[in-house]
C-alpha cells in the first residue's frame, strides 16, 4: 500500500467515526463528545471515559485505545483488521463504545 492509499483509507475511517458520532447523538441519548486533532479522534462519553483513535502513518496502521486496552489495525484489502486476531475495526469500536456508553452503539463505514 502506498502512503497516499493509506492516507485516503485512514481518512475515510476517521470521517466515518465523526459522522457516526453525529448520528448517534441525534438518535440516542449517548451524548458522545468527539474531538479531532489532525490524525486523532477522541471520543468522550458521559461518564468521562474515552476512546482515542489515531493514525500511525509510518506503520500504515490505525490505533485505538479504549478501557479494554490498546489495539492496532492494518488494512487487509477488505477492511481494517486487528493485527493480533484479525477482528474488524468498526465492529470492535462499536463493542468498546457500547461498553463505555452503557448502551448499544453502531459505528460503520458509510455504504
Amino acid at each position: 500500500m502506498t502512503d497516499l492509499e493509506y492516507q485516503d483509507l485512514a481518512e475515510r475511517a476517521l470521517k466515518a467515526i465523526e459522522l457516526a458520532c453525529d448520528r448517534i447523538n441525534d438518535e440516542t441519548d449517548a451524548d458522545i463528545d468527539n474531538q479531532r486533532s489532525g490524525g486523532m479522534v477522541t471520543l468522550t462519553f458521559f461518564n468521562r471515559s474515552q476512546i482515542v483513535i489515531n493514525l500511525q502513518k509510518p506503520l500504515h496502521e490505525i490505533w485505538m485505545a479504549a478501557k479494554a486496552g490498546g489495539f492496532h489495525y492494518k488494512f487487509n484489502s477488505a477492511h481494517w483488521a486487528d493485527t493480533r486476531d484479525s477482528s474488524e475495526f468498526f465492529e470492535n469500536l462499536s463493542r468498546h463504545a457500547s461498553d463505555q456508553a452503557g448502551q448499544p452503539l453502531v459505528f460503520q463505514l458509510p455504504a
